[in-house]
């Protein structure tokens, strides 16, 4: 199994919305790696780590979010993997 890693910059109105708890519990679920912060710019910023199927259903759930998000872009930039170890909120 190939891990893969994938940084996502979320915009539209994703802050404020329940976005990056939603993330967490999402990529927790699913089983993948990595962290989930708000950009001083209004956006969101997330890194996916783990096989490349549920990385990419990670990076497909950014495009819906939660229930009061509206995502107007996923910029998608792929990296190295670190070994991440479970899913976390950046402050």
């Amino acid at each position: 199994m190939t891990t893969e890693r994938t940084r996502v910059i979320v915009g539209g109105r994703v802050q404020g919305v329940w976005f990056r708890e939603s993330t967490r519990l999402f990529a927790s679920e699913a089983g993948v790696a990595g962290w989930v912060r708000n950009m001083a710019d209004g956006q969101v910023e997330a890194v996916f780590e783990g096989p490349a199927e549920k990385v990419g259903a990670a990076v497909a759930w950014c495009w819906r979010g939660p229930e009061r998000a509206f995502v107007s872009s996923v910029q998608e930039f792929p990296e190295q993997p670190e070994g991440l170890v479970g899913f976390r909120i950046r402050y």
